[in-house]
């Protein structure tokens, strides 16, 4: 009956393939957190709830989008067709949006000889960077017999690396790649294992821990392992914390993804379609986010009182929401999915000279 169901949907000219609502779901909030945090960001100094909240939400929200990414890149294998896709969904919106944080933080940093460098990612720009280098390693990992622990010990590996340059930002590609490999290695009754009650109810007091651990540690610990970005001795700590500590971190991670994975509802919603255009909430909230912060509303007194905090979180939800509509992705889809097909063979072409 599957087989069958699935002939009759390619036989139906312009019929859409069907989407998985749980992870238009998990997207969509995901990509909402990214933007309260982005948002939580100017108000850390002067609020230990506000760091805590801060310090949950990047323990967690970047490795949920990145497993969700490797989990939708196991059928890469690197043939002309993918390798289109590549290019146009995800090597041109760098190139773009590269150029335009570029040109956009000349003005909101006030650097105006700020030059415009590819190899240096700005800002967000980077997640585009190393999902290029993961995908294009991807067959590697569907190769090797252990990809994970590989992955791991090669994020171990760049902890203790400070030498690695800004070029492509590796040292965070290379820190977050287990995240991309597990999500290469999961299967979808990995994910409706977490769906169940039991471990949405478990979940509850996992989270209650981790938000009082998250608590206790603001004023004891820092919380840029979880940023991915830096080798151990830059943190200003021994090199061999940085294998122990590449462990903990994904431990700690992974755990949070789990029960905001459980959390996530299965059936269409009222957000379901927003899921599709979460990569262009994620690349243009960046703007408004500069913007604001260029203009201080920070310094606001109302933003610095709880219900201003409250405030501040619901505009940051609001305003990524806005961006993931179907009418700002028609005005921005021209550089965020070109079609390109002047730049490419036609497939005909190329099954042409693949047979001559």
């Amino acid at each position: 009956m599957v087989l069958g169901t699935a002939a009759a949907a390619r036989s139906v000219p312009g019929r859409a393939k069907q989407r998985d609502s749980f992870f238009d779901n998990a997207k969509y909030l995901a990509i909402v957190l990214v933007a309260m945090g982005h948002a939580w960001e100017p108000l850390r100094s002067d609020s230990r709830t506000v760091t805590t909240l801060y310090t949950i939400v990047y323990a967690f929200h970047m490795p949920a989008f990145i497993i969700i990414s490797g989990y939708f890149s196991r059928g890469f294998d690197a043939s002309p067709e993918k390798i289109k896709r590549l290019v146009t969904g995800v090597v041109v919106p760098y190139v773009v949006f590269e150029t335009a944080y570029t040109v956009f933080t000349r003005w909101t940093d006030n650097v105006p000889d700020r030059p415009v460098s590819l190899l240096d990612p700005l800002y967000l720009t980077w997640f585009l960077a190393a999902l290029f280098i993961w995908r294009l390693t991807t067959p590697l990992w569907k190769s090797v017999r252990h990809p994970l622990p590989l992955a791991l010990g090669v994020a171990a590996l760049a902890t203790l690396s400070p030498s690695i340059g800004k070029d492509l930002d590796l040292q965070r590609a290379l820190q977050f790649l287990p995240y991309f490999v597990l999500g290469l290695c999961l299967k979808p009754e990995h994910f409706r294992l977490v769906r169940r009650r039991e471990a949405r109810v478990l979940s509850v007091p996992v989270l209650a821990c981790a938000l009082l651990v998250a608590y206790w540690s603001v004023p004891r610990t820092g919380y840029a392992w979880f940023f991915h970005r830096a080798a151990a001795e830059d943190l200003g700590v021994p090199a061999w914390y940085g294998p122990l500590m590449t462990l903990a971190v994904f431990g700690c991670s992974l755990t949070l993804v789990a029960c905001f994975l459980a959390w996530v509802p299965g059936r269409r919603t009222w957000f379901t379609s927003l899921g599709a255009g979460t990569l262009y909430g994620y690349l243009l909230h960046g703007f408004v986010i500069q913007a604001a912060n260029h203009w201080h509303w920070s310094h606001l007194d109302w933003t610095r009182e709880p219900l201003g905090k409250i405030a501040v979180t619901l505009v940051a939800g609001a305003m990524v929401t806005v961006l993931c509509t179907g009418p700002v992705r028609r005005v921005f889809r021209g550089v965020m999915e070109p079609t390109m097909a002047w730049a490419f063979r036609p497939v005909s072409d190329r099954r042409a000279r693949a047979g001559a």
